[in-house]
């Protein structure tokens, strides 16, 4: 199918397809998020079991995210996109069928393979089928589309939640899922790559899945049983090799899934390492600052959940608008300012002690989440154009997978190390704190065992009154001095993604780069041949 334009019916059916199907992977990940305590409940799942309803979907969709890009590349498109979309959709059918946790957690495994293949393949279709002239403009539309319905998503979950109908979080995907389906067979036309070179490379798929899902079980379990736990560490160091070992054979490979060549390009590579550190900023900031506002600031969750009404609104209201502007300016400037203006919004916002409920949100909490948000709709959709045109359409499907498998393990990085570091600044402010009062070794002891739970601490059962007070207010005071810590960590991340714009990425870059990339990859099949 050659490129289309983006009023055309055929560009309007890529964009309502596409659309469709990233909205179920994002409705089902932020909703869920919200309902999990009527999930534990209905179940009686442990916070072990809890903690794996999670991560069985990470962990399969961040190992198999490169294979799902690289496939479409070779295949074809739409024809991956539509399979990832048909193995998500009866994943998410048997989750809302689980009758105990253990078939939950098998079921969301089936969800994560059908994402890994489904949401490189999203933006891979627009980037091959949409006009160049076009493609931030509809990079732009996706993600104002695709950004209500995440932040929706913990709103949809609340009131399920509530009204005791969780298991209708997954169940809402299956008509989504059908009529995404049906769209894409009779309106969308297959995109495949330029590249002739069709074989599988059975061989690095399995290397990479296998070194992502030991880095991720190792991260995931960080913040639970520590980094010297043997388990953690012999993930970590068996990830690390395996990934070591399919850079190897990826240089060697007559049939790279993931031409090493591709990272020659400098631009690719500095708006990978500037999605790395920003998605690191990004997830550690939105974690611990819901965190604060549900178990410190005195927010209900759905409360929380509103406080993010202004990054939606941003979002929906000018994210086609600097799309548009990228296509005629270039992205260099917005990945330069973006970062650091949503950096600054997290910073502004680790500066916040106690306040008095959400009643007070505007003059607390609204100036931060306002400018981080400003800054996220700035950078997003210019990054997404950039890695989407750096590398020409030939590989925008194995681009895809890539840039998302950072962003995912970024973000799984994030919780690991942030959750340890929280829980170490928690410790170390509660220690200080009762260093001065009167309490024996045994209750220290015991108020200090509390610190893995955060926010969440409890006041020990055995203390009396006036200590639970003051143990209590130890409490909330220790939490927000590491809630601080965390914010600027993640905030100084968010700048820090910028300098890689500015060390990376030159004007122009993006149309070079793309030309070099398809001129290297055509020498090397050459040569091959």
């Amino acid at each position: 199918m050659s490129a289309i334009s983006l009023s055309s019916s055929k560009g309007r059916w890529v964009m309502v397809s596409t659309i469709m199907a990233s909205s179920m992977a994002f409705i089902d990940s932020t909703a869920l998020n919200v309902a999990l305590p009527a999930l534990q409940s209905g179940f009686h799942a442990t916070s072990s079991e809890l903690f794996w309803i999670l991560n069985a979907y990470l962990l399969m969709l961040t190992s198999l995210i490169l294979i799902g890009g690289s496939l479409g590349d070779k295949i074809g498109r739409k024809r991956i996109f539509m399979l990832g979309i048909l193995i998500f959709s009866i994943g998410s059918a048997t989750c809302g069928l689980s009758r105990d946790v253990l078939s939950l957690i098998m079921f969301r495994v089936i969800q994560g393979i059908g994402g890994s293949l489904m949401i490189p393949g999203s933006l891979a279709l627009i980037s091959s089928s949409i006009n160049e002239s076009e493609r931030g403009k509809a990079i732009g539309t996706w993600s104002a589309a695709t950004a209500v319905v995440t932040i929706g998503g913990p709103l949809l979950g609340g009131a399920l939640a509530d009204a005791g109908l969780w298991r209708y979080i997954f169940f809402i995907n299956v008509p989504i899922g059908v009529f995404a389906l049906i769209f894409l067979a009779t309106k969308v036309g297959e995109v495949k790559s330029d590249v002739t070179d069709k074989s599988i490379d059975f061989i690095g798929a399995i290397t990479v899945a296998a070194g992502l899902a030991a880095l991720t079980f190792g991260f995931l379990n960080m913040p639970a049983k520590g980094i010297y736990n043997y388990q953690v560490y012999m993930a970590l160091i068996m990830g690390v090799i395996l990934l070591i070992g399919f850079v190897r054979i990826e240089q060697r490979a007559k049939h790279p899934m993931m031409p090493i060549s591709i990272f020659k390009n400098r631009t690719f590579s500095g708006v990978n390492l500037l999605t790395l550190f920003l998605y690191a900023g990004l997830g550690g900031g939105l974690l611990f600052l819901s965190l604060n506002l549900v178990q410190v600031q005195g927010y209900s969750q759905f409360e929380s959940g509103l406080t993010i009404l202004p990054f939606l609104i941003l979002m929906i209201s000018f994210s086609r608008f600097i799309g548009k502007l990228s296509d005629k300016y270039g992205a260099r400037t917005f990945l330069i300012f973006g970062p650091i203006i949503a950096g600054s919004g997290l910073i502004m916002l680790s500066s916040i002690r106690q306040t008095h409920g959400s009643g007070q949100y505007l003059n607390t909490f609204f100036p931060g989440i306002f400018i981080f948000g400003l800054g996220m709709v700035i950078t997003v959709v210019p990054l997404t154009k950039t890695i989407m045109s750096s590398v020409g359409d030939q590989l925008s499907g194995t681009a895809s997978g890539i840039n998302n498998a950072t962003a995912q393990m970024s973000n799984v990085f994030a919780y690991a190390i942030f959750g340890a570091l929280a829980v170490f600044y928690f410790s170390s402010g509660i220690e200080s704190r009762l260093a001065n009062s009167n309490l024996s070794n045994d209750a220290r002891k015991l108020i200090v065992s509390e610190a893995i739970n955060l926010g969440n601490a409890q006041v020990p059962a055995t203390l009396q009154e006036p200590d639970r007070t003051q143990v209590a207010t130890f409490y909330k005071e220790s939490f927000i001095d590491s809630y601080k810590n965390v914010m600027q960590i993640s905030g100084l991340l968010c700048i820090t993604g910028a300098f890689m714009t500015i060390i990376f990425i030159k004007k122009n870059s993006v149309k070079d780069g793309a030309e070099n990339s398809k001129s290297i990859l055509n020498k090397n099949y050459d040569a091959i041949q």
